[in-house]
């Protein structure tokens, strides 16, 4: 599923292609993405322009000229696809389902082979009230070592749970709290209120590090993710330990294991995350 470095890396991709563009019509081909019904989405958009494009947690937010927004959920393998004109022939997406038609004979095209993805039209309070029930954006740089050391240790669930916890973090998924954990060095099942103000600091650095290292890479391309300009991220070929269980560990050569707790997969070197 995409995180928070593939929403922002498809962000910055679409804020070339659509900021200042009018949308004439809402193409609606499957309707089961939607979060209301198809005849309160569309005509709410016809006319409104893009103001801006950001993200928030997971998720893509299109700005409009009201203050309303855009609110798109990736899922797992939601794609958002700006064109010059329509599409057709090779390079046309293969799964739509919802088509922006702008003014200037331009579109973009959620595409979901899968269709877990999710778009709807929220209204300024309705977008305030969203995003108040989610946590701090961890890139933001009010996001300070000491609150998430605090956050920790009122709390005793597993790291890799609490990582995963939108309440507690905006945008880390499995991939970027495993990458975290260990470069932290703490055991993925680790109650996190056990942690000390070392390791809660060290956890703090790495799910930085981590999350600004893949968007830099343009994120990662496990089987389906794609930019908003259709090419793969490249932080894969970075990772120490996500999806690497059987393989050595890039640093002491012990090998990745896979555990499986809450009814998902987890990955660990047990030498630079011993379990305490």
């Amino acid at each position: 599923m995409p995180e928070l470095p593939e929403a922002e890396t498809i962000v910055r991709g679409l804020k070339s292609t659509v900021i200042g563009k009018t949308i004439t019509r809402a193409e609606v081909i499957r309707a089961d993405i939607l979060r209301e019904p198809k005849r309160r989405f569309t005509p709410r958009l016809r006319g409104r322009s893009v103001a801006d494009v950001t993200r928030r947690a997971k998720n893509v937010i299109l700005e409009l000229d009201d203050d309303s927004v855009i609110w798109v959920n990736l899922g797992m393998t939601g794609r958002l696809l700006p064109f010059p004109a329509s599409p057709r022939g090779v390079g046309r997406p293969t799964h739509p389902a919802v088509r922006f038609r702008f003014a200037d004979g331009g579109v973009l095209v959620f595409d979901d082979v899968r269709r877990f993805g999710s778009v709807e039209h929220l209204d300024a309070s309705a977008r305030a009230e969203r995003s108040a029930a989610m946590g701090p954006e961890p890139l933001s740089d009010g996001w300070l070592p000491e609150q998430l050391v605090d956050a920790l240790g009122r709390s005793r669930s597993p790291a890799r749970s609490w990582l995963l916890d939108q309440r507690k973090i905006a945008g880390v998924g499995n991939i970027y709290a495993a990458e975290a954990l260990f470069l932290a060095g703490i055991d993925p099942r680790t109650p996190v209120s056990s942690l000390d103000e070392g390791r809660g600091r060290a956890l703090h650095r790495a799910i930085r590090e981590v999350l600004q290292g893949a968007i830099d890479a343009g994120g990662t391309t496990i089987r389906d993710y794609r930019n908003a300009e259709g090419e793969m991220g490249e932080y894969g070929r970075k990772l120490y330990v996500y999806g690497r269980d059987g393989a050595p560990c890039h640093r002491c050569d012990t090998i990745i294991e896979r555990v499986v707790f809450s009814n998902r997969s987890a990955f660990l070197c047990p030498t630079c995350q011993p379990r305490s």
